[in-house]
């Protein structure tokens, strides 16, 4: 009786040890993926105001997420669609095509915009004209939006949102179901009929609330009292610009039409409310399927570029968005679930100091008129080959030559190369290197920064030459700052991670921006984009 009985126990923990190691029969999903993209986030900025921030925003993602602290793009052109287009397709302008914002187009002989589309028109407003003509169409590659889409065999929710139609386009992807952008001119969020030919209810309810009119009645005070921003310079530096409508780059600031919203704390207010009415209303994150939304603040680069990185606008800016951000995580855990959601955060680019504020400390900066030195080039090289207008365009630090002149008067590549070079390296201290693009690895530039300039070349958007300019110099006006290099401030940018299957701890192993996407499909269990040329971040899937 007694061998039964013991017979009977090993048989009943055998079966119960098979239950609890019974693999589970449906693969582990998150409800929804939440994409934040900060235009012109600049990686210091997560530490600079840190005391500042609120315990729900930035400091939750950071505390209890995963920070990648040494997070770099993998090329040289950092500016606004090229940086989106790489975080969701994983790839490089050289093979998705997103080389710039603008970029010449030798056979139509204009400048292209990233997003253009002539073959749809707006929806939301009859006074968008061109700025409703948009779509993802010149983006070459797949984004981890669309394989999501294609893994679900479309059943996925996939919407994309930014003031700026690009920041909300390309994330989204080609199979989106929408992307919803801002309209300067009527205040209202817009889209185009690339992805439908009416808004939907809930979004002409939005419009008709005038969120944008209700703001701009309202100063632009700091959040704080103004003797509190001591991580920023104090208010009204000669380097500032002044915003529209103003005489002096001062707080209080007064909004006076709705560009001057963009430039602004309440440019991130209308993208926070819409993503919530988003949530709400599209049922973000309820369904079977996951759901994808993209989310990008653009104000920070409106702020950023007018009065730079030590100013208390863009501290204050910061501030704001901080409490944004801490919204939008509340409102997740209340309709999706705290654990149910994957959300990741980094940005675009990053930014240069403005080149008064280094010198002021003596530092090395410096701006350049770069129109004035294509004009002078044009008559260097006229002067050697002959009349004509040799550079037919400039953009992203690039120039375009008349191939076509160039073949009547048999001037070669090289030469025009080597001319470029002689005339502007005797610039001085403002130019770095000439770049002849037909044959980067020829350049004498170190191996480090060569692949940078490798993965923009696009032989079919680029441009013949490119031109490197020192650190901390920039093309631009001496007031205000830009980006769009391949130094530091404007390759490192936050990367972190944070709820479903996110191990809480940080890495400062090398990640690139590339590696978002492959690292999406590998916590999804989707084909990583078409073009993807980045790798999963081991140090998440090893702390798990």
């Amino acid at each position: 009786m007694k061998k039964l009985t013991l017979l009977f126990v090993l048989i009943s923990l055998s079966i119960s040890a098979q239950k609890k190691t019974k693999p589970a029969t449906t693969l582990a999903k998150p409800k929804l993926v939440l994409g934040i993209m900060v235009d012109q986030m600049r990686y210091d900025y997560l530490y600079r105001y840190y005391d500042k921030y609120t315990e729900g925003g930035f400091k939750r993602l950071m505390n209890e997420g995963f920070n990648c602290k040494n997070n770099h793009y993998h090329y040289a052109s950092t500016i606004t669609g090229p940086g989106h287009a790489a975080v969701y397709s994983g790839s490089v302008p050289a093979v998705n095509g997103i080389i710039g914002n603008e970029w010449y187009d030798p056979l139509a002989n204009r400048t292209v915009y990233v997003a253009e589309d002539t073959t749809v028109r707006a929806v939301g407003s009859g006074e968008a004209g061109i700025e409703g003509k948009r779509s993802p169409v010149n983006m070459h590659t797949t984004t981890i939006t669309d394989q999501l889409k294609i893994a679900s065999e479309f059943r996925s929710k996939v919407i994309g949102i930014a003031v700026k139609d690009r920041g909300g386009i390309l994330p989204a992807g080609h199979s989106a179901d929408a992307a919803y952008w801002f309209d300067a001119k009527s205040g209202n969020w817009i889209t185009s009929t690339y992805y439908m030919n009416d808004l939907p209810q809930w979004v002409k309810d939005f419009n008709a609330q005038k969120m944008p009119d209700k703001l701009m009645a309202q100063k632009w005070e700091t959040l704080l009292p103004i003797e509190q921003y001591t991580e920023s310079e104090a208010d009204n530096q000669e380097y500032e610009n002044v915003l529209s409508g103003e005489k002096l780059p001062v707080f209080p600031h007064t909004i006076a039409n709705y560009g001057a919203l963009l430039t602004s704390p309440y440019g991130n207010t209308i993208t926070k409310e819409i993503t919530l009415a988003t949530l709400q209303n599209e049922k973000m994150g309820q369904g079977k399927e996951t759901d994808f939304l993209c989310v990008s603040f653009s104000t920070p680069d409106y702020v950023g570029h007018a009065t730079g990185t030590h100013s208390i606008e863009i501290e204050d800016t910061y501030l704001r968005l901080d409490r944004d951000i801490g919204e939008i995580l509340n409102k997740l855990d209340a309709t999706v679930g705290k654990g149910n959601y994957l959300v990741f955060l980094t940005a675009d680019h990053g930014v240069t100091d403005i080149a008064g504020f280094l010198k002021k400390h003596k530092i090395p900066a410096g701006t350049i008129e770069l129109g004035k030195e294509v004009s002078y080039l044009n008559g260097e090289m006229a002067a050697k080959f002959g009349e004509g207008k040799w550079i037919k365009a400039q953009d992203n630090y690039q120039l375009y030559l008349d191939h076509e002149l160039m073949a009547k008067k048999n001037v070669t590549m090289n030469q025009v190369y080597e001319l470029v070079r002689e005339k502007m390296l005797i610039l001085g201290s403002s130019v770095y290197q000439i770049v002849n693009l037909h044959d980067i690895s020829s350049s004498n530039i170190p191996p480090y920064y060569k692949p940078l300039i490798e993965n923009i070349y696009n032989p079919k958007r680029s441009g013949d030459i490119m031109l490197l300019f020192e650190p901390s110099w920039y093309s631009g006006s001496k007031k205000g700052t830009t980006h769009g290099t391949m130094w530091q401030s404007d390759r490192h940018v936050p990367l972190v991670w944070y709820g479903w299957k996110i191990p809480q701890g940080e890495t400062v192993t090398q990640t690139y921006i590339s590696d978002i996407a492959a690292t999406l499909a590998a916590l999804l269990n989707v084909l990583e984009p078409n073009g993807c040329v980045g790798s999963p971040i081991k140090d998440i899937f090893s702390k798990k």
